[in-house]
């Protein structure tokens, strides 16, 4: 049996051991608990691009952050925080209005609207009556038996309400009664996804001949695109009494609730979640989009940006981000 002298001893010299390893963990631990920090993104399927850019910018003064993007429907992304309460860091929505109706002010306390884009008809090569088509009659073509087009989802993703807007203000515009219906019509959902970008697999495949979907993203992957008049491509500020005429009624907060959407510009939308893990880092995240170097990404990615960006919620922005912003007095 031990001498108690002996034990007591050994106890000191566990304790210093200890003491020791602890000092040398310390540093190495604290070094992986930063490597491993993440910023969360959530964003629509139109900026999955210039996101990828605007990381990339961040990651040059951040490099011990990993950026986690994730890309849906903007309605979808707004739900995953309102609904699911789901953290996030930033999140971008290709309209503002998504997070003015599904975030503030609970969840969010301000929008900034920071880019504009237009709607008009992807196509490729391979697409039947591909070289027929064109702004003044588009119409018949896609409505052809033998054609197929995409669209997205309106209760999930602004281009797919959008879309439903464009094909009222078309039968507007060529006087056709009727057109509207049956451009939404055809194919029921068949040829419907969540977001814009899920079926650009589709198009590229020859599943579809005809996507419905921002300039943007047909620049961005080469496509053929079909520019229509601004009277329905929701590019215009001019038109935007023109475009309010059109109105879609989608799912809202509520399970069964419904709301009315009007027509309007196209406008995209960052906000900081209220319940952002890394707010700091957010912050110095939508700096970056809305620093010159990112209005340069957005703007070689198709979507020009708003300079400065735009907000009706100015007081209640924080003050990093006061320079880059204008204050619209709380007009919407």
């Amino acid at each position: 049996m031990l001498d108690r002298r002996w034990v007591a001893v050994l106890c000191a010299w566990g304790m210093m051991i200890g003491l020791m390893l602890a000092g040398c963990g310390g540093p190495a631990q604290e070094k992986t608990a930063v490597s491993a920090q993440e910023l969360i993104v959530f964003h629509a399927g139109s900026l999955s691009a210039p996101f990828k850019e605007i990381s990339a910018l961040f990651a040059k003064k951040h490099p011990h952050v990993a950026v986690k993007a994730e890309a849906a429907g903007s309605r979808e992304t707004a739900r995953k925080v309102s609904d699911q309460d789901r953290p996030c860091d930033v999140l971008g929505a290709a309209d503002f209005e998504v997070i003015d109706e599904l975030l503030i002010p609970k969840h969010a306390a301000f929008s900034l609207r920071f880019a504009t884009n237009e709607l008009g008809i992807a196509y490729t090569e391979q697409s039947k009556k591909g070289g027929e088509a064109s702004a003044g009659n588009w119409p018949e073509i896609v409505l052809a038996p033998e054609v197929a087009f995409g669209r997205a989802d309106p209760n999930s993703d602004p281009c797919g309400y959008r879309t439903l807007m464009l094909f009222q203000l078309a039968e507007r515009h060529f006087k056709q009664p009727g057109l509207a219906g049956k451009l939404e019509a055809k194919h029921e959902r068949r040829f419907m996804r969540p977001k814009e970008t899920d079926l650009l697999a589709l198009l590229e495949a020859g599943e579809i001949d005809y996507l419905f979907i921002y300039r943007s993203v047909a620049l961005q992957h080469k496509l053929k695109f079909v520019r229509l008049p601004d009277e329905m491509n929701l590019s215009s500020p001019q038109h935007a009494a023109l475009y309010a005429t059109a109105t879609v009624e989608v799912s809202g907060k509520k399970p069964g609730e419904k709301v009315i959407l009007k027509g309007a510009p196209i406008v995209y939308g960052v906000t900081i979640p209220n319940n952002a893990p890394h707010r700091e880092l957010a912050l110095a995240y939508v700096a970056t989009l809305l620093s010159p170097e990112g209005q340069a990404v957005m703007a070689r990615q198709g979507q020009t940006p708003l300079t400065p960006a735009l907000t009706a919620q100015y007081a209640a922005l924080p003050e990093q981000l006061k320079p880059y912003c204008k204050d619209l007095g709380g007009r919407q």
